[in-house]
């Protein structure tokens, strides 16, 4: 399974780009897969060949009316683990020893 972290946003646009954001975000939550959304980006879970066609056709969604685009990404593949979208948070609650507000 891996975990994916990144965001999509068009460039040369409007200040303001919730709108564009949302037509992303709209993607990937009715992709089925595990996802958390951050301020910064989206997390979202599965496996590669799943995820990375989640992240594709975010970017076709933008490129219909978007020139330029940048997307920022970061991986972390590890065979035969799921859940690790909660879990690694878990972890690190249960070494704190508290509940953290995430």
């Amino acid at each position: 399974m891996v975990l994916v972290e990144f965001s999509m946003a068009p460039r040369g646009r409007a200040e303001s780009l919730g709108a564009d954001v949302a037509r992303v975000i709209d993607v990937i939550d009715r992709s089925g897969l595990p996802y958390q959304l951050t301020a910064m980006g989206t997390i979202i879970e599965g496996e590669w060949p799943d995820v990375m066609g989640v992240v594709t056709a975010c970017f076709d969604a933008l490129q219909t009316d978007c020139p330029r685009i940048s997307v920022h990404l970061k991986a972390d593949y590890r065979a035969g683990h799921s859940g690790r979208l909660e879990a690694k948070v878990a972890k690190v609650e249960q070494h704190l020893g508290r509940k953290l507000s995430t």
